[in-house]
């Protein structure tokens, strides 16, 4: 995760160790560039740097972008740039708690990539890398969850990293109090029970939970062959919650 306030400006050094064989490169969703030219692929042995000002708030992805590239996307090549809003408003409140979800397909060939293309062969579903990540209702052996306090403000940034497949992200038990498509303080919904996120899209969408009682929601997506093969987190809302939890570098959980 690259996190920044809007107007900042972030340096990128691309290096690629000569003992590689493959040439790699890193396209950044936040940037407004020159594609054939940062974005180009670094050979063995090189390193490419540049730099960008994000003009928008938001939340974006970024990936290896060297071909092929559905093949690197697959094998964990990827991350998000959060780009905040420089002031909290009304309609943008100030969240008692923030998490961060990226959502991807498993795909056990990874030599495969012309599968991948035409989405044959992905078993799983995961969330930050794993599958069932943040869910001991399907996986007991899981040890972490998302937490909060009753009644706080948690804040989801959630980035579409899959290959093919559109999410419907809906929390069980629960309706989302605010959205903002791509991540944009301007772009947003109120009291939504499921949204829509493309490939390589994104969104802001914040939970907040009753005040008089504990309570859990499943954030899942609500496509169910990606939801019973992975796509499904906890958030439970607990007294006693660690007050570490979704804040600093604790947003997204290890």
């Amino acid at each position: 995760v690259i996190r920044l306030t809007l107007g900042d400006t972030l340096d990128i050094t691309l290096i690629n160790d000569k003992s590689n064989k493959h040439s790699h490169s890193i396209d950044l969703h936040a940037a407004q560039v020159d594609m054939l030219n940062e974005f180009a692929s670094v050979s063995p042995g090189h390193r490419k740097h540049f730099r960008f000002t994000p003009r928008y708030p938001g939340v974006f992805l970024y990936h290896c972008g060297s071909m092929p590239m559905v093949q690197h996307i697959a094998r964990g090549m990827y991350g998000v740039v959060i780009v905040d809003s420089r002031h909290y408003t009304r309609a943008y409140p100030k969240p008692d708690r923030e998490y961060v979800l990226i959502q991807s397909q498993y795909f056990a060939n990874a030599e495969d990539y012309r599968a991948m293309t035409e989405n044959r062969g992905w078993s799983a579903t995961m969330i930050n890398g794993k599958v069932f990540h943040y869910d001991p209702l399907h996986a007991p052996n899981v040890s972490k969850v998302l937490t909060a306090l009753p009644g706080e403000r948690v804040r989801i940034f959630f980035a579409n990293a899959n290959i093919n497949g559109v999410v419907s992200l809906h929390p069980v038990g629960g309706v989302w109090d605010h959205v903002y498509a791509n991540g944009n303080p301007e772009n947003m919904l109120s009291g939504m029970q499921s949204v829509v996120i493309p490939v390589a899209g994104s969104a802001t969408l914040d939970l907040v939970s009753p005040k008089d009682r504990p309570t859990n929601n499943l954030i899942i997506d609500h496509n169910m062959g990606a939801d019973m093969r992975g796509a499904a987190t906890l958030l439970m809302n607990m007294p006693g919650a660690d007050p570490q939890a979704g804040k600093g570098e604790n947003i997204l959980i290890r």
